[in-house]
């Protein structure tokens, strides 16, 4: 069993290899091979993509290069490091609002994300069985013969997620979350390579790959609107994983002579690269059977495609493992942020902790299952609300609070042209372009989207 930590020591990563695996591992989850494809065909193929890369790159990495230095500055959890930089500062320590806004948005994204990764769980086993050629086989899988009997499933499937996020968790830093996630990674690429390669070239005799890179890349500039750049910037957050407390944890785990903007950039351009792998693994499928592109394609459209393929029954059920990999390492990495507060400020220590958050975040994604209303406002308050409200709030803290040499010792590494551009757009854009989307999504959600319809986007 893996050594513990000695009281009031705290935990580093071994290697930065395994820091590299957990934090790419958190970032590519759902976001990439679940939600990027639909917000992709919701708006508009290429005119997403496009401001989708731009966001990603101007705002959401100057967001995590802050969240690895809060983190690492004062070695402990999201709400502790966040009040720890802000007193050395001379600041309020009530400045740790900003860690609480993002711990909790993120478990109680968790907990919806549970019931999701549950589902895809049983897609994946219903797959290899070679469900998705039988008419009707997965849904009869998922749901029984009655509505009770599918809620039944439904909460069998989250909760053999949720227990394999806990008991890694529960393991701490080295035993759990690096030992998995160096051997989980690697074998996601690998599958997510060999998968992308099948549908290119398939895609290559009937034309869809080349229909499917035009529709990602070919720039539509007169498709892009407010309401594509709000979508594509809720999108790079998503994706990266930021503003839900993860990053500023994993930053906590980093020794000081790590070089925090060099990580950062290639942690962000991993995920995206993911992202658009994922892109080209789904549009060509889709084209070439001529699916609709602005549904969900992951449920509604790719079971009964890979139905009709040779081998449909092994590829099925090795792409809805490939995405069971994915939700697993983001589901550790959100669980570990609150455990980490916990296991910091009370007595239980780190395995009674996880226990119990995760029976916790069970409890919640239960009520979800039996509830749409519940889970609709489950859905709200973290991914509509506490996140986005989470990452302005980093923006003002690290752009006006934290004072610029402060930030600078951090950031040692960073040469002054990436540390000047990174204090510009903490300080000036990603501020604004953040809580304009908060702005606009409380609008939407709370006024009936009054406020966006005045300024043309609903």
């Amino acid at each position: 069993m893996a050594a513990t930590p000695a009281p009031g020591a705290h935990a580093h990563w071994s290697s930065r290899f395994a820091f590299i695996m957990a934090a790419v591992g958190s970032a590519v989850g759902l976001g990439n091979l679940w939600r990027f494809p639909f917000e992709t065909g919701q708006n508009g193929g290429s005119a997403f993509v496009l401001v989708y890369l731009a966001c990603v790159f101007l705002i959401a990495f100057p967001v995590l290069m802050s969240e690895f230095a809060i983190g690492r500055h004062a070695q402990k959890s999201a709400v502790s490091s966040t009040r720890q930089i802000a007193t050395d500062a001379k600041k309020s320590a009530r400045w740790s609002i900003v860690g609480w806004v993002c711990m909790i948005g993120g478990f109680l994204v968790l907990t919806i994300y549970s019931v999701i990764a549950g589902r895809i769980m049983a897609y994946a086993t219903g797959g290899f069985m070679g469900l998705f050629a039988v008419d009707g086989g997965i849904e009869t899988f998922l749901n029984g013969a009655s509505g009770e009997a599918g809620i039944s499933r439904g909460l069998a499937w989250h909760f053999v997620f949720m227990l394999l996020t806990v008991m890694i968790v529960a393991r701490g830093l080295k035993g759990g979350i690096e030992r998995v996630v160096t051997i989980l990674m690697p074998l996601f690429f690998v599958m997510l390579i060999g998968l992308t390669l099948f549908g290119v070239v398939r895609g290559l005799g009937d034309g869809s790959t080349w229909e499917a890179a035009r529709y990602l890349f070919t720039p539509n500039w007169s498709a892009v609107d407010a309401s594509v750049v709000i979508a594509a910037l809720g999108q790079a957050f998503f994706s990266v994983g930021v503003a839900s407390a993860i990053m500023i944890t994993y930053g906590s785990y980093l020794t000081k002579d790590t070089n925090i903007g060099e990580n950062a950039f290639f942690i962000t351009s991993a995920d995206t690269v993911v992202a658009l792998i994922a892109g080209f693994m789904i549009f060509p499928v889709l084209f070439s059977a001529g699916a609709p592109l602005d549904g969900n394609p992951i449920f509604d459209a790719l079971p009964g495609l890979f139905a009709q393929m040779p081998a449909g029954q092994f590829i099925g059920g090795a792409f809805f493992f490939l995405a069971v990999i994915a939700a697993l390492t983001s589901s550790i990495s959100l669980l570990e942020a609150t455990v980490a507060f916990f296991d910091e400020h009370s007595d239980f220590g780190r395995p009674t902790s996880a226990w119990l958050l995760g029976g916790f975040a069970f409890m919640i994604g239960a009520g979800a299952v039996h509830s749409p209303e519940f889970d609709g406002w489950v859905n709200l308050l973290s991914g509509e609300t506490l996140l986005p409200l989470g990452g302005f709030l980093i923006a003002v803290f690290v752009g006006w609070v934290i004072p610029k040499k402060l930030l600078r010792e951090e950031l040692s590494h960073a040469s002054p042209r990436l540390f000047g551009f990174f204090h510009f757009m903490m300080r000036w854009v990603v501020p604004v372009a953040v809580g304009a989307v908060f702005v606009l999504g409380v609008d939407a959600n709370f006024n009936g989207g009054q406020l966006n319809e005045a300024l043309g986007l609903g």
